[in-house]
């Protein structure tokens, strides 16, 4: 064979293996079962819209079902499985504030019906979360498929590796990389809190004790300090408060006019500002009232959704989401 000949097979090998890792790079891709579950996204999406027009507020805590799911193990759907023998991730502090277990049970069950054994729980988390925020008049997005479901699921590594709201900058930023995900989609992802309430015990320490001394916290805006002492009173763990006051049932951009503001409920909202990279993504989206948010918010997802997918062979397709088969 010629050497010419070799050089040309080689860029047609290196060509063939760039498409490849392009189009199916973590085993996804769209139209995963076009042939297998035609109808899949359509009673996903029919089944999460039943739910969602009667109960806005669900939207919120889909979407945050779909992020606790990819920052334990990856994006496998052991986020939803019960706690047996050893205790599972939804019974790590962290995540006993989930909701919305009973939307994903009833999609589960409407997509076996027509199609058993074909759709994994962890695709299945991932269009919920997507349909969640474009009912709310949020962006939509294409989403790959093709997630298997995982077999394990660990108290542990929820608590070691889920983001905490008390997180400074240096913090989230290791976390994030941690999943290969960069400053922006810390940025972009945090916006998410555009939607939904959290529980006083979140960021009762920024009113009423932040550095051990009775203080409250000096980044955060005295008149918000005083509004929220309002609803929380000490050691308050229960009572629910609005992450973005005013639209928290509407995914919008006002989250990030509220952080320059130092109106941020959690920790993790005010260290955005302590990075040069998300404090100017922040105050750009706050100058121009969200005009590339919707857009950017769709591809961190898209990339968000690939962390540690199992594929192929990996992992299972369950037959409900609570248990492994």
């Amino acid at each position: 064979m010629f050497v010419g000949q070799r050089v040309f097979l080689f860029q047609l090998v290196v060509v063939a293996v760039l498409v490849l890792i392009h189009t199916n790079v973590h085993g996804l891709k769209l139209g995963y079962y076009q042939k297998t579950c035609p109808s899949a996204e359509s009673i996903v999406r029919k089944t999460t819209y039943g739910f969602v027009s009667r109960a806005p507020t669900l939207a919120a805590p889909l979407l945050r079902l779909h992020f606790h799911d990819c920052f334990v193990r990856g994006c496998d759907g052991s986020v939803l499985l019960n706690s047996t023998k050893s205790q599972a991730e939804r019974d790590a502090i962290p995540n006993l504030s989930l909701r919305g277990f009973h939307v994903i049970d009833a999609v589960k069950s409407a997509v076996e019906k027509a199609c058993p054994g074909v759709v994994s729980c962890a695709d299945i988390l991932a269009l919920v979360a997507r349909d969640s925020v474009s009912m709310i008049h949020g962006p939509s997005w294409e989403v790959p498929l093709g997630r298997r479901d995982g077999r394990v699921s660990r108290l542990t590594e929820a608590l070691a590796n889920l983001p905490s709201p008390f997180f400074n900058i240096t913090q989230l930023k290791q976390n994030f990389a941690a999943k290969g995900l960069n400053m922006k989609d810390l940025a972009v992802l945090s916006g998410g809190h555009t939607i939904g309430t959290s529980h006083c015990g979140a960021f009762g320490n920024r009113l009423y004790n932040f550095t051990g001394r009775g203080d409250t916290d000096p980044s955060m805006d005295p008149k918000y300090v005083a509004q929220l002492k309002k609803k929380c009173k000490p050691g308050d763990t229960t009572t629910l408060v609005e992450m973005d006051p005013g639209s928290f049932k509407t995914f919008d951009e006002d989250y990030y006019t509220l952080v320059t503001q130092r109106r941020g409920l959690f920790e993790s909202d005010a260290a955005l500002l302590k990075n040069a990279e998300t404090k100017a993504y922040v105050f750009h989206q706050a100058s121009v009232h969200g005009s590339t948010f919707a857009k950017d918010f769709a591809v961190s997802m898209v990339k968000m959704g690939k962390v540690g997918v199992l594929a192929g062979n990996q992992g299972e397709i369950r037959k409900h989401c609570a248990f492994v088969n």
